[in-house]
């Protein structure tokens, strides 16, 4: 005997059979890497909830080569970062994990991260019950002994409830120099920032913990091209003393009250220090 089942009734079982034995498709948490002969580089997204999302920009580096913090020291050039063609995204801020120091094959000290790095984003969406899609145009420089730039595009949708990236972006975050205040108790921390003739200036720091410490400092503008500290040899007792001189100023620039950003770093410490020269 032939069952004759109705084709609408046919259809339903079918299709409830594929629900059931379809793999889970979720919401892609990473874009797809986007290589170029020295260097890879995706998006990552974070848990959605709310206008204010998690996500990050992750760069992996082949051995030997570097790639460029958000002032480049000696010399180098900064990433620059373009997501105006994103979707229901009001605001994108690049946050920075504290840089590392390194030659920059010219006598001179450059500043940026070996290896892999991931850039955390604070992403602002335009209305938090609509899909968010965040595209990036992103131009870097990936140096050896030479410094070639890279142009990367990539995309990426955030929808997760629950992002598989979580924890990386959290790392991220937490290696991101934390705000400061001049002579804060902490083990790491600024004691004094003073000037020493026209030019020059003097930054005292106090870490008893850290075997190496660095000290970096931006201008009120990126226009300003402030030298690397140099740690003075003959410290007080009980500090770390650094200098540096107040070269590489815009034309017509005065250094008098400029508001400077000092970032320091030892250890798994960082902290940033917003202070104004007297």
């Amino acid at each position: 005997m032939i069952l004759m089942v109705p084709l609408r009734a046919a259809l339903g079982v079918a299709a409830l059979y594929l629900a059931c034995t379809a793999p889970e498709v979720r919401a892609q948490d990473a874009s797809p890497w986007q290589h170029d002969a020295h260097s890879a580089l995706r998006l990552l997204a974070g848990s959605r909830s709310g206008t204010v999302l998690l996500g990050g920009i992750a760069i992996q580096l082949q051995p030997g080569w570097k790639t460029y913090w958000r002032t480049p020291g000696d010399s180098g050039v900064p990433p620059r970062f373009d997501f105006s063609k994103s979707d229901n995204v009001e605001a994108v801020t690049v946050l920075w994990p504290a840089p590392t120091k390194f030659d920059d094959g010219a006598g001179g000290t450059a500043l940026g991260y070996k290896q892999q790095v991931v850039l955390p984003l604070r992403i602002v969406a335009k209305n938090a019950d609509k899909p968010v899609m965040l595209r990036a145009n992103i131009s870097y420089a990936v140096c050896e002994k030479i410094c070639i730039p890279v142009e990367a595009r990539a995309e990426l949708a955030f929808a997760s409830v629950a992002s598989t990236e979580d924890g990386t972006l959290s790392d991220a975050l937490n290696a991101v120099p934390k705000p400061a205040n001049i002579g804060d108790p902490n083990p790491l921390t600024i004691r004094d920032v003073r000037r020493e003739g026209k030019t020059g200036v003097l930054v005292d720091v106090t870490a008893p913990e850290a075997k190496e410490v660095n000290l970096f400092v931006e201008g009120p503008t990126p226009d300003w091209a402030l030298p690397v500290p140099r740690l003075v040899e003959q410290s007080p007792p009980g500090v770390k003393r650094f200098a540096f001189e107040l070269e590489g100023l815009p034309p017509g620039a005065s250094p008098e009250g400029a508001a400077l950003k000092l970032t320091l770093v030892g250890g798994d410490r960082a902290y940033e220090f917003n202070v104004n020269l007297n």
